[in-house]
């Protein structure tokens, strides 16, 4: 037998001297069949498209977790969870603690909340698709974990911003599925009484100012909620902190590099939070942004990167945050790196850039609610009928509010005038003058001329 140096050694002379070819070889030519085989897979993947080629550089960083769990509970309930993803510094010494303790009690409210945001965005999908809602419509599926875990580190003192993509960020600040759904559905029941659809909720009794329909805009004013409250604070604890939520598409707007700039010159106490979920409209982040590490966008402000489809590790990212700004330390960048299963609004596929084995694959290794139940599964916080009988629950709650909402009603017309203007002190007011076609009908501080 010869081994393989010595027959591509006796192929190179056969050449030479005109001799036998490697063919000739029984081996080698198993061996130059492999090879031309070789090759024609390297052609083919070099022809393969960027953004297929773009996919596997992410599977790289959207890996499966190996071990992110413990292997049951203590004897006092509690679990203790290692995270398989470690958190990425910029310009910190000491991040966040690499795991988390906690308990059956808020494994299962963290599942509730997470299931029935999958739910209501479902279900949103179906209505909008029936023509129930009308206008946009960003869903948040796949991302729930950002807000829940976000909503679970923060208390109701600390203000919160962010973008059009806001419907379960406002059922995690306290509304129900109904006051989203009925809103969405344009009703009077609705959150906002049916005025600001699926881009604008808001929730003031628990500093919740809601979804802004302008790309970035909300940074600023998350900066402006910040400042307010280092200017209202009394010196005794840590200050409440404002979170300032957007998306890498919005990340190079000239208004967040403005926001952060005043933010830091004034030491204000806010989070500047990317949802990383690698897509904008139609456009991958390696196509969009130079810089693809958003938590070191800020330069001399720090920021860290956190895996933002495990609701533990975002939850223990954002007390860091918030002790962070609330001892007065200044603002503080997070890139929750996360992912959206549908596409970016109800106008668009979401596969035309991305190709469905992609989505399948994030849904089956890192499908952010499935992590939570494998957890309380193998941790023996939970068994797997309790977690199904749950699941049985909240899907039958998200159809009784469907139906509740759509029966509340529309609007009336008289509402139009109102939350225009206000007193100050919270009382609403119609404006000073409302002219109509015909101005016997025109309206003096809410009422017709005398």
């Amino acid at each position: 037998m010869h081994n393989v140096d010595d027959l591509f050694r006796r192929r190179h002379w056969s050449r030479r001297r005109g001799g036998s070819h490697l063919s000739e070889w029984p081996l080698c030519a198993v061996l130059r069949r492999c090879l031309d085989a070789h090759s024609s897979i390297l052609q083919a993947e070099r022809k393969r498209r960027p953004l297929e080629m773009m996919m596997l550089r992410r599977s790289r960083i959207a890996a499966p977790a190996t071990r992110a769990f413990s292997a049951a509970a203590n004897a006092s309930g509690e679990a203790k969870f290692e995270f398989s993803t470690p958190f990425e510094l910029h310009r910190l010494d000491q991040g966040p603690a690499e795991f988390a303790v906690t308990n059956r009690k808020e494994m299962l409210e963290y599942y509730e909340l997470m299931y029935t945001m999958r739910r209501m965005e479902i279900t949103n999908d179906n209505e909008y698709k029936a023509r129930n809602i009308r206008g946009f419509c960003h869903l948040y599926d796949g991302q729930e974990a950002v807000a829940t875990g976000v909503e679970a580190a923060l208390d109701r003192k600390d203000s919160w911003i962010t973008s059009y993509r806001n419907h379960c960020i406002m059922l995690a600040r306290g509304a129900t599925v109904k006051d989203v759904l009925a809103e969405l559905f344009g009703m009077k029941d609705g959150a906002t009484g049916g005025k600001g659809g699926s881009m604008h909720f808001y929730k003031k009794d628990t500093n919740f100012y809601g979804g802004q329909g302008i790309v970035g805009a909300q940074v600023p004013v998350g900066a402006g909620l910040a400042f307010a409250s280092k200017y209202n604070h009394n010196g005794e604890g840590l200050m409440p902190c404002a979170i300032t939520m957007f998306g890498d598409g919005a990340s190079n707007q000239g208004q967040v590099f403005e926001a952060a700039n005043m933010a830091a010159l004034w030491k204000l106490p806010v989070i500047f939070c990317i949802e990383n979920n690698h897509y904008g409209m139609g456009t991958s982040i390696q196509r969009s942004s130079n810089n693809t590490d958003y938590y070191t966008m800020g330069n001399k402000i720090p920021g860290i990167k956190c895996d933002g489809n495990d609701v533990l590790a975002v939850r223990e990212c954002t007390k860091f945050l918030k002790q962070w700004c609330g001892e007065g330390n200044g603002p503080i960048f997070v890139e929750m790196n996360t992912y959206r299963y549908h596409g970016h609004s109800m106008s668009d596929p979401g596969v035309t850039y991305r190709n469905r084995d992609e989505i399948s694959q994030m849904r089956a290794t890192r499908d952010p609610i499935e992590l939570v139940k494998k957890r309380m599964i193998e941790a023996e916080l939970a068994t797997a009928d309790e977690i199904k009988e749950l699941e049985k629950k909240v899907r039958a709650e998200v159809v009784k509010a469907t139906k509740e909402a759509k029966a509340s009603g529309k609007p009336d017309l008289s509402a139009a005038f109102t939350d225009v203007y206000t007193d100050g002190k919270g009382k609403n007011e119609y404006p000073p003058f409302i002219r109509f076609p015909d101005n016997a009908k025109s309206l003096y501080h809410g009422k017709p001329q005398q």
